[in-house]
């Protein structure tokens, strides 16, 4: 992407304190709802008990905040904002059979293996065997992979709400997330997820009011003592070997993250800030595996951010990190992730999945042909389609015999789902 905007302040200008703060808040606002959202999954995952999961959240939050404030002062030194990997969670779902210690020593390993090929520059060296196919490839199975746990979000059956309520709630909250996308503009579209996460639960608990949060709990309990809680080390030779594999797409995405931001405000030192970033990238999964916490990655979302703001200055990443900082302290916050549904949950996974499918589509078949706005057409009837089709079949038992046929097929979900983007949501766009 070139530079083709007009910016109010370049990479290392330092805007007034107040427009800092304005700045600031806004990338805070995009980063918490992926920090809410994948670090819910995993501690749904790892335990029911929701002090365990607060404490899970607060201890991803306080390390995302860590690894932001290094990489914008020491690291890369770009304005990036970074959270939670979604091919971690992919690996973490799959293993979740394993030894939890054996996982996050997984983490911590990988993170190491990561660290050390970014600054030595063998990193560098290796960029070879990314092609655009292997990239591609890689991008679209991250998706594709977690739709299992997108299925068991989507169909969730809570108190009082049935399975296959969830699952025409999460159909229908999909569509209206790309309508949103596709009429929204600046920082609203930038902030969809947000307000996605506020609306969401709002209009679910309005039409079923007998659902409740599962974070209900003594806040002053659980103030601080996550940073005391971390893992025994446990060697798990196949976690390893499965987690190494993972790094290897973790280090594209953050390779590309770099990349993406450079293009379009073009620093002087590039090798050396990906050296740099990469090492940083690593030392926050080393301390996200010591902790017992889904490690962090570089998100590709920041040009579009910068584009809309015109602002390129990484201090307004500052007070992002402090807050995050923050917040990690302050349960009682960070406890309305307890209140999401999780079929909004799982909905928005199908918004961000499928924009993941569509960076894949472009990265195979290359940006000037095969457009943004095209990926989503394709990839939101595949993600509907492999969720539908592996459906429980208690759930599709479930359905009135006449909506069985249509809801509970695959292929007819996906191809209803084309049609509605084709010609309704995306029509008129190349």
């Amino acid at each position: 992407m070139k530079q083709d905007i007009k910016l109010q302040y370049a990479l290392d200008d330092s805007p007034p304190l107040w427009e800092l703060i304005l700045y600031g808040l806004q990338w805070l606002a995009i980063s918490i709802p992926t920090i809410i959202i994948i670090g819910r999954v995993v501690a749904g995952i790892e335990t029911t008990e929701p002090l365990a999961q607060v404490a899970y959240i607060q201890k991803a939050f306080f390390v995302t905040g860590i690894v932001l404030l290094v990489q914008i002062l020491w690291g890369h030194r770009l304005p990036l904002i970074l959270g939670p990997a979604a091919v971690l969670l992919v690996s973490i779902a799959a293993s979740s059979g394993s030894n939890v210690d054996s996982i996050y020593t997984a983490i911590a390993i990988g993170g190491a293996v990561l660290a050390l090929t970014g600054i030595t520059g063998i990193f560098g060296r290796l960029l070879g065997i990314f092609t655009p196919r292997v990239v591609a490839s890689i991008l679209l199975l991250i998706a594709l992979t977690l739709t299992p746990t997108i299925m068991g979000l989507v169909t969730a059956s809570n108190a009082g709400v049935a399975a296959q309520a969830n699952l025409i709630f999460s159909l229908v909250f999909v569509l209206v997330l790309f309508i949103a996308a596709r009429y929204l503009k600046g920082i609203w579209k930038a902030t969809l997820i947000v307000w996605a996460i506020i609306a969401g639960t709002l209009v679910y608990k309005l039409f079923f009011p007998a659902y409740a949060g599962t974070m209900s709990f003594d806040s002053a309990a659980v103030g601080y003592q996550f940073l005391f809680s971390g893992i025994s080390l446990s060697v798990d030779w196949g976690v390893i070997l499965a987690f190494l594999i993972s790094f290897l797409a973790l280090s594209i995405n953050d390779l590309g993250s770099i990349q993406s931001v450079g293009e379009m405000i073009k620093p002087d030192g590039m090798e050396k800030r990906i050296s740099r970033g990469t090492f940083v990238t690593g030392l926050g999964n080393i301390l996200s595996g010591l902790m017992g916490v889904i490690g962090p990655v570089d998100f590709s979302m920041s040009p579009g951010v910068i584009a809309t703001s015109r602002c390129a200055s990484r201090f307004t990443l500052i007070p992002t990190g402090i807050g995050l900082l923050v917040l990690s302290f302050l349960p009682a916050v960070i406890s309305f992730a307890g209140t999401i549904p999780s079929a909004v949950i799982g909905s928005v996974l199908v918004y961000i999945m499928c924009s993941q499918i569509s960076a894949g589509l472009i990265m195979a078949y290359g940006s000037g042909d095969f457009s943004f706005d095209n990926g989503l057409t394709v990839g939101l009837p595949l993600m509907l389609g492999v969720i539908i089709s592996f459906l429980p079949g208690a759930v599709t038992a479930g359905f009135p015999p006449t909506l069985r046929p249509i809801l509970g097929n695959g292929f007819v979900v996906g191809v209803v789902a084309v049609l509605v983007m084709e010609h309704l949501i995306i029509k008129g766009r190349p």
